[in-house]
């Protein structure tokens, strides 16, 4: 068996990776070279994209810095939720992307926690948070934030105390986002809600998808209604050049 650090990535020595990810590119290599050592045996991603981390992986989720950029280009706050952030996608790239916008990593699983905080550790991010929670605690902790003046919740339920995390300690989430990411987590009619409500009036959901995304946001158009979301679209985002372009999903925050 060859040893997972002894694969070579084709696209090493591109200078297409600096075309496309600029003054992070530094930071993504560390991040790469982690993912290519360990992230195979961690079960953060598949023993054949170890040789293609660099497209599969990193160049993918970076796809998404262009509209998170236009999603907060206007606000003082520019903070973002990555939810189901599991082995860093896209919430690790995209803030080594965006070292001016604040962003929070949300992870139920312990594994991919300890993982997570070593990433952030090993590349020196210090525009990161990363929470051990469901999105629905994400949600709730907000909700009682937003409501603990009147002693009650978005949903009019008395204020008991802080929410926990998954570690028992409080969530420390007090206002919603200006963007919400995410990737591979779950189908619209799912996700909508465990997106939507942690975004702020005129923030943004921007979603990494399939090649089914437009039949998602026809399947769950009622969802997305229901919780606030207008204008649910797909656009083919660039990856890099003469690289297969990818699906993102978004839908703003009415």
């Amino acid at each position: 068996m060859v040893p997972m650090s002894d694969v070579t990535d084709e696209l090493d020595d591109s200078p297409m990776l600096e075309e496309v990810l600029g003054d992070a590119l530094g930071k993504l290599r560390v991040f790469h070279a982690k993912l290519a050592e360990e992230g195979e045996p961690r079960g953060l991603i598949g023993p054949r994209d170890v040789g293609i981390i660099w497209e599969r992986h990193i160049l993918n989720s970076a796809a998404i810095v262009p509209f998170v950029k236009e999603a907060t280009a206007k606000k003082q706050f520019k903070t973002v939720a990555d939810i189901g952030s599991g082995g860093g996608f896209p919430g690790i790239v995209a803030a080594a992307c965006l070292p001016d916008h604040r962003f929070t990593l949300v992870e139920p699983m312990e594994r991919r926690i300890e993982w997570l905080n070593e990433c952030v550790a090993d590349m020196e991010l210090n525009n990161v948070t990363v929470v051990r929670a469901r999105a629905n605690e994400m949600i709730e902790a907000i909700a009682g934030a937003a409501g603990a003046q009147g002693g009650k919740n978005g949903r009019g339920v008395a204020v008991r105390g802080p929410v926990l995390d998954l570690d028992g300690k409080p969530i420390q989430a007090k206002h919603p986002f200006a963007v919400v990411t995410c990737r591979a987590v779950a189908p619209m009619t799912k996700l909508s809600g465990w997106t939507l409500p942690l975004l702020e009036r005129g923030g943004r959901l921007v979603a990494l998808k399939g090649r089914s995304a437009q039949e998602e946001i026809e399947k769950a158009s009622k969802e997305i209604a229901k919780c606030g979301g207008i204008r649910p679209r797909v656009v083919d985002a660039e990856v890099g050049p003469g690289l297969e372009s990818t699906h993102v999903l978004m839908v703003d925050k009415k």
